[in-house]
């Protein structure tokens, strides 16, 4: 006896349903891959940190330009040859700001971390005090000539 719901047999809709999990399942399984999250909040952290360099650019770097240089605004100067305006003004803002942006991530980030990367390095590994033979794969002292399990010759 197959039992039917509104034009449905119960093991079609159970293909239904398993086909639906299935698919599912496998598309839980590519968010949780590691590239998947990984990147994501690497977006995240990225956006974040942007705004908190953007901060320290606008907020303490650029004024303490401008207290120096007594101009905070470089936008209205400009060079006028021929009747024409070359506008130098607004280049050199953005200029100040990328120099002032990229000294902020370098010497805020970069440098830190390779700080903390020099420091967690390890004592380079010590030389090889042993060698493979040739012959049998045993492990051989590495001024041997001879294996000492199968006799062979070793270079």
């Amino acid at each position: 006896m197959v039992l039917y719901i509104v034009g449905y047999s119960l093991t079609s809709i159970r293909r239904h349903l398993s086909f639906h999990l299935s698919m599912f399942q496998e598309f839980r399984q590519f968010l949780l891959r590691g590239n998947v999250v990984d990147l994501a909040v690497g977006v995240v952290v990225g956006a974040a940190f942007g705004t908190v360099v953007n901060a320290l650019v606008k907020d303490l770097l650029t004024p303490l330009i401008s207290a120096i240089v007594q101009a905070p605004d470089f936008s209205g100067l400009a060079l006028s040859m021929n009747g024409s305006k070359i506008l130098y003004g607004e280049f050199l803002n953005a200029f100040i700001s990328f120099l002032l942006v990229a000294s902020a991530v370098f010497f805020f980030v970069i440098k830190p971390m390779n700080i903390l990367i020099m420091r967690s390095r390890k004592e380079p590994p010590a030389d090889p005090t042993t060698k493979k033979c040739p012959e049998c794969q045993s492990e051989i002292p590495i001024i041997a000539t001879r294996c000492a399990y199968c006799t062979q010759t070793v270079v």
